[in-house]
């Protein structure tokens, strides 16, 4: 019974490696449905993405691809398309991106397993219940801060979660938590660039006059807001825009940016190259 895989890869550019995944895939009878390459002219570093169907169970198709990883330099993974990528998300009284993650998911839209909800406070367990996912109220202080992120990494576990999702998450999240996590994570930020900081993001950007609004989905690091970048939305705004109309624009821009990158990262579509990222969209 044949199944569809995806393989992921990234090595030093150099000549042969799309001839060397190619002959492998075509030696062991694999059909490729998709392929997109790319080569950092910069870092000298290229990447890959391959979608093909196989009659090989993975561990068979890891076998036969490992002869690569030494003779390249090779980061490889290959992936189950079958097998959906499962998400825990944090959230704390913000409700838009969680109920649109919740509600593409439901739908069809986005091919995510949303095993839980954790958040700082207990208001979105309603919501989160009426769609049949666990609903976990980790309440946090300052004094209890390490306490709580124990209690996060435990879910992380329990669930066997393949990636944290922020969903407007309003908790700055420990070094330690950061690097446990590190590409594993995706963080929601309000803003275009991270150009306002702090309380009433919104109400900054309507006090200098923007002409954009804008949010940027990235991963998380230990530098705030300062991760690689996987996806940016935007709308464009006027004078006649009052804070309370950037607000409701701005939920509309987090949201999708959110979903997209969430949807890239499932589909392992999002390569890391440095402080930046490959994209390989559909």
């Amino acid at each position: 019974m044949s199944a569809e895989y995806v393989l992921t890869l990234s090595c030093p550019d150099r000549p042969g490696v799309v001839a060397a995944v190619s002959g492998i895939l075509a030696g062991h009878d694999c059909n490729i449905t998709e392929s997109q390459q790319f080569g950092d002219p910069i870092a000298h570093r290229f990447f890959m993405r391959v979608q093909f169907v196989s009659g090989l169970g993975l561990d068979e198709l890891r076998t036969a691809f490992a002869v690569l990883i030494p003779e390249f330099g090779m980061e490889l993974q290959l992936f189950d398309r079958a097998v959906k990528t499962r998400a825990l998300v944090l959230v704390s009284k913000f409700d838009h991106c969680l109920n649109d993650l919740l509600y593409r998911v439901r739908s069809g839209l986005l091919a995510v397993d949303i095993v839980g909800v954790a958040s700082n406070h207990p208001d979105l367990r309603p919501l989160t219940q009426s769609y049949g996912v666990d609903y976990h109220h980790l309440p946090v202080t300052p004094d209890t801060r390490a306490k709580q992120e124990a209690e996060i990494l435990t879910l992380v576990d329990h669930y066997q979660a393949d990636v944290v999702v922020l969903a407007r998450y309003m908790q700055v999240l420990s070094d330690d938590v950061c690097a446990k996590l590190a590409g594993r994570m995706i963080n929601i930020h309000h803003s275009f660039l991270p150009s306002f900081k702090g309380a009433k993001p919104y109400h900054q950007a309507h006090s200098r006059g923007v002409k954009l609004i804008g949010a940027t989905a990235h991963y998380v690091t230990t530098d705030l807001d300062e991760g690689p970048i996987i996806e940016q939305e935007v709308a464009r705004v006027n004078h006649t825009h009052s804070p309370d109309d950037l607000v409701a624009l701005g939920r509309d821009v987090e949201s999708r940016a959110l979903a997209r990158a969430v949807g890239w990262h499932a589909e392992h579509r999002v390569l890391l190259d440095g402080h930046k990222t490959v994209i390989f969209p559909r």
